[in-house]
């Protein structure tokens, strides 16, 4: 196997005694991990000493922001869908898609 190339490396694992049956993740600090830490101090002072407390903080705001837009875009569809609902009444003959199916193979 040779030589580890990191020093903090061990070949069993270390987190076997966590008290948690739940998935856990684990982050490289990149630059825009650091960056974003950085704003995340800035937002939240208090905590700028506690980057794990730091993660958490932006996870919950990216999920609020999630949400928030998913929620305009649905709003926005359902008022596009009320606005044009109706707009082709009368444009087709009664009956016209019996008729229509009627054409269909069965």
């Amino acid at each position: 196997m040779g030589i580890p190339l990191v020093q903090h490396y061990r070949s069993r694992c270390y987190t076997w005694r966590m008290p948690t049956a739940r998935p856990r993740h684990s982050i490289t600090e990149t630059d825009d991990v650091a960056r974003a830490l950085k704003a995340a101090a800035r937002r939240w002072p208090d905590d700028r000493a506690r980057p794990g407390k730091l993660l958490l903080d932006l996870l919950r705001e990216g999920h609020r922001a999630i949400a928030m837009s998913d929620e305009r875009a649905g709003a926005d569809r359902r008022a596009a869908i009320a606005g044009t609902g109706g707009a082709l009444t009368g444009s087709y003959p009664a009956g016209y898609l019996a008729q229509l199916r009627g054409d269909w193979p069965e």
